[in-house]
């Protein structure tokens, strides 16, 4: 695991680990953390079985923390500022595995990850997990209007508990209709934080990355 820096278009300095695959990368990967004000980092055990999968599968991956989390610079920025962190995070990782990147994001990560790929041609693929849709909106810029979401044609992974208090699924599958490669799984008998069903949500999401970059 290496410690990295990289700055974001307007300056901040933002923080991450990047750990790359045994051999040669097959691909690169961005891992996007929930919500900064709720306890959000990178350093959550969902996000390190996914992190371990993608490496595990070749791909080099980076998980960072948005401005204003731990050692990134910056403050909070409800959602808006931190879609320049992704797009730091990605021009970052393909520093060190060039060709096409897959990025996943955890709930607020999610929201931000999905925003970021409307205009970020560089993000061939997309695992949204727990994607807020719920009062969580409240505090959060609006979701893409129908049009952009029609323009997103790269493939997406959908991921929810059934039970997810911040992602209904009726919501999600409406969702899902509005963009054009969108694939929803639903986790029975869990909720939003996948507890102890960490490596299993990882293997789905390592599994959608495999198929989704080998074409």
């Amino acid at each position: 695991m290496e410690t990295v820096t990289f700055q974001a278009e307007d300056g901040v300095q933002l923080e991450g680990e990047l750990r790359a695959p045994e051999g040669e990368a097959r691909g690169s990967a961005v891992i996007c953390h929930p919500h900064p004000r709720e306890g959000g980092s990178k350093d959550h055990p969902l996000l390190w079985a996914i992190r371990n999968e993608l490496a595990h599968r070749g791909f080099a991956v980076l998980s960072f923390n948005f401005r204003g989390v731990m050692g990134s610079g910056g403050e909070y920025a409800g959602g808006v500022a931190e879609v320049a962190d992704v797009r730091a995070a990605v021009g970052r990782v393909r520093r060190d595995a060039p060709g096409k990147t897959f990025v996943a994001g955890w709930s607020f990560g999610a929201d931000v990850a999905l925003r970021e790929a409307l205009d970020d041609e560089r993000v061939a693929a997309l695992a949204l997990v727990g994607m807020p849709l719920s009062e969580l909106r409240s505090v959060l810029p609006d979701l893409p209007d129908r049009a952009a979401l029609s323009r997103l044609a790269r493939p997406v992974l959908l991921v929810a508990g059934e039970a997810d208090q911040f992602c209904p699924v009726p919501d999600l599958r409406a969702l899902a209709r509005r963009i054009p490669d969108a694939e929803v799984v639903v986790l029975p008998g869990t909720d939003h934080f996948f507890w102890k069903r960490e490596r299993e949500v990882a293997g789905l999401i390592g599994d959608f990355a495999e198929r989704s970059l080998s074409s």
